[in-house]
């Protein structure tokens, strides 16, 4: 009897388990209608923004005087410090997701490494900044509560620090790590460096512009104004997309767990039914048995 009462439990224990699962997937799916939704206008934003870029990118043939100037496009030959900055979430309970991202990082980490270039990391995430932490790597900043609610000013401030630290020759390139939103099933890590700015990477293919500048002598201060707005941007659409991910990463962990706790609470009934006709078995085995002995 004891086993049964044991088993019951189990059962109980498992559908709460079951029902917590299935709420948290219904939550995540209507957040993501709406993170999804973000994503896909501030997708369409950035890749206005880096059509522009582009078109700008290809006027530097033509004004190689201002991409001199510019410290956004000089690269140096020799790299020594690299700004990593990455965006996990706040909570788990969604899988791979944060498992993802910090593997990326720890291989990047591993490659500047190897070529002895020193590695700074700005961290997006309390799951990232915990995993760190714990094992002991130094982390330049933290921010907690901005991949769960992210907005243009928090995403603007962020990258405005790696930004100065870069024009002021405190690093030599700007990486951006996230996991992005591909569709409802799938996410994919997407790795971005933000400066220095080659322009040939920008240009894609190169196709006459018939964007025209005037004056003229102002066509370095367009171009460092759009270059702000091109980074900050580059920044909050990585804070919308890993907010959609994590979403649907979230949405997908859960289903599976609703679908494992079903699968778990059909074999204990099935494990519960066993028990209990075993039970009656040996009752009647024993009943019968006593009144056998009293003939």
């Amino acid at each position: 009897m004891s086993n049964l009462k044991d088993i019951k439990r189990k059962i109980k224990s498992v559908q709460n388990t079951q029902k917590t699962t299935r709420a948290m997937k219904l939550v995540s799916t209507a957040k993501l209608r709406k993170a999804e939704e973000a994503a896909r206008y501030s997708r369409v934003y950035a890749l206005k923004i880096n059509e522009v870029l582009s078109e700008i990118a290809y006027k530097i043939n033509q004004y190689a005087s201002v991409a001199a100037e510019s410290k956004f496009f000089n690269t140096k030959e020799k790299i020594e410090k690299v700004d990593i900055i990455f965006v996990t979430a706040d909570k788990g309970l969604c899988g791979g997701f944060n498992v993802q991202s910090i593997k990326t990082v720890r291989n990047m980490i591993e490659e500047f490494k190897s070529k002895k270039i020193k590695v700074r990391l700005r961290a997006i995430g309390k799951k990232g900044i915990e995993f760190f932490n714990f094992q002991g790597v130094d982390l330049l900043e933290s921010y907690v509560g901005v991949s769960s609610s992210p907005t243009y000013e928090k995403a603007q401030g962020i990258i405005k620090e790696a930004i100065d630290d870069f024009l002021s020759g405190a690093t030599d390139k700007v990486i951006l790590v996230h996991n992005g939103y591909k569709n409802m099933i799938s996410q994919e890590i997407r790795v971005n460096e933000i400066v220095p700015i080659e322009p040939a990477k920008i240009i894609g293919v190169e196709t006459n512009s018939l964007m025209e500048f005037e004056p003229e002598d102002n066509y370095s201060q367009i171009l460092n104004e759009l270059l702000q707005k091109y980074f900050e941007y580059s920044m909050y659409y990585a804070l919308i997309d890993s907010l959609a991910a994590e979403h649907s990463a979230r949405m997908q962990a859960m289903d599976n767990a609703t679908n494992n706790a079903k699968e778990r609470v059909g074999q204990l009934n099935l494990a519960y039914n066993k028990a209990r006709q075993q039970s009656i078995t040996t009752e009647l085995i024993e009943i019968i048995s006593g009144v056998e002995s009293m003939k």
